[in-house]
C-alpha cells in the first residue's frame, strides 16, 4: 500500500501511525531488558546495590571533599544502617522483571527518540528535518546524564539521608526491596527526564505555548523549588547543596535561552 501524505492523513491514520511508534518503541525496550537480564548479577550487584556501600564513589568524593574544607562529616561512615529484605515470594522475581525492563527502557531511549521523530516530522520544516541526528545526540546525551546525575548524586545523597534519619533508637531500619529499588530506579529516571527539560522547551516554544517572559517570570519560584530539593537531600553545608542546585539552575537557564531562540526566529518569519 502506497504510504499516504501527511496532509491526506485522517486523524484515524495518525492514530495507526502512532500505534506502530509504540509497538516498535516497546519491541526495542524488550529487547533492552533481555539484554540486562543476562547482566542482572551485575545490574543489581554493582549498580543498584552500589549506593548502599559506604564505599561507593560518590560517599567517598563528599567525604574528602568535606575532610578537605572541614565541612559536615556525615558522609564518613563506615556502613550505612539499613537492611534490604523481601518479604514476599515473588519479590525477587518481579523486581528482576522491572529493573530489566527500567534498564531496557534506558538502553532503547535514542531509538524510542528516532521514532518519536519520525512521527513529528511532517509538521516540521526541511531544514529541522535535517537535524535529527543532532536531535537524537543532543536529547540522548541529555538523557544518559540526568540519569547519571541522579544514580551518582541524588541517589546516595537521598539513602545517606534517608538512612540515617531517625524518631526513635527503638526503630531498625529494615528495608523493603520495593522501596530502595524503587528509590534508585525513579530517581534515576525521573532525573534523566527532568534534564530533558530544554528539549521540551524548544518543542512548546514552536508551538508558542511557553515563551522566555513566562520562564523568566516563573524562575524565582523554579529556584525556590531547586533550592529546597537540594536542601532535603544533601548535608547541612553549602558545597554539597551546591553540587545539586547549580546543574539544575543551569538546565532552567539554558531552557530561557532556547526559548529565546526560537520565539526570535518564529517572529522574524512572521514579520
Amino acid at each position: 500500500m502506497a504510504k499516504k501524505n501527511p496532509d491526506e492523513m485522517s486523524f484515524l491514520d495518525h492514530l495507526e501511525v502512532f500505534r506502530w511508534v509504540l509497538i516498535r518503541s516497546t519491541i526495542a525496550i524488550l529487547v533492552g531488558a533481555v539484554v540486562a537480564y543476562n547482566y542482572s548479577s551485575f545490574i543489581f550487584d554493582v549498580i543498584i546495590f552500589g549506593p548502599k556501600s559506604a564505599d561507593f564513589i560518590t560517599y567517598r568524593f563528599f567525604c574528602e571533599l568535606a575532610t578537605k574544607y572541614n565541612l559536615d562529616q556525615s558522609f564518613c561512615v563506615t556502613e550505612l544502617p539499613f537492611t534490604i529484605q523481601n518479604r514476599t515470594m515473588e519479590g525477587q522475581f518481579s523486581m528482576l522483571i522491572w529493573t530489566s525492563i527500567t534498564v531496557g527502557f534506558i538502553i532503547a531511549f535514542p531509538f524510542i527518540l528516532w521514532e518519536l521523530w519520525k512521527f513529528v516530522s511532517p509538521a516540521l520544516y526541511e531544514k529541522e528535518k535535517k537535524n535529527i541526528k543532532y536531535f537524537i545526540a543532543i536529547a540522548s546525551f541529555l538523557f544518559f546524564v540526568g540519569v547519571a546525575f541522579g544514580y551518582f548524586v541524588l541517589v546516595p545523597l537521598s539513602i545517606n539521608f534517608l538512612a540515617n534519619l531517625t524518631v526513635s533508637d527503638m526503630i531498625q531500619n529494615q528495608i523493603d526491596i520495593d522501596s530502595y529499588i524503587g528509590l534508585v530506579k525513579s530517581t534515576s529516571l525521573a532525573t534523566g527526564l527532568v534534564f530533558e527539560l530544554p528539549v521540551v522547551i524548544y518543542f512548546l516554544s514552536r508551538l508558542g505555548l511557553v515563551t522566555p517572559k513566562f520562564l523568566r517570570d516563573y524562575r524565582k519560584y523554579a529556584y525556590v523549588i531547586i533550592l529546597i530539593i537540594a536542601a532535603i537531600v544533601t548535608p547541612p553545608d553549602v558545597i554539597s547543596q551546591m553540587i545539586v542546585t547549580i546543574p539544575l539552575i543551569i538546565l532552567y537557564e539554558v531552557s530561557i535561552f532556547i526559548s529565546k531562540v526560537v520565539n526570535l526566529k518564529r517572529d522574524t518569519k512572521i514579520a
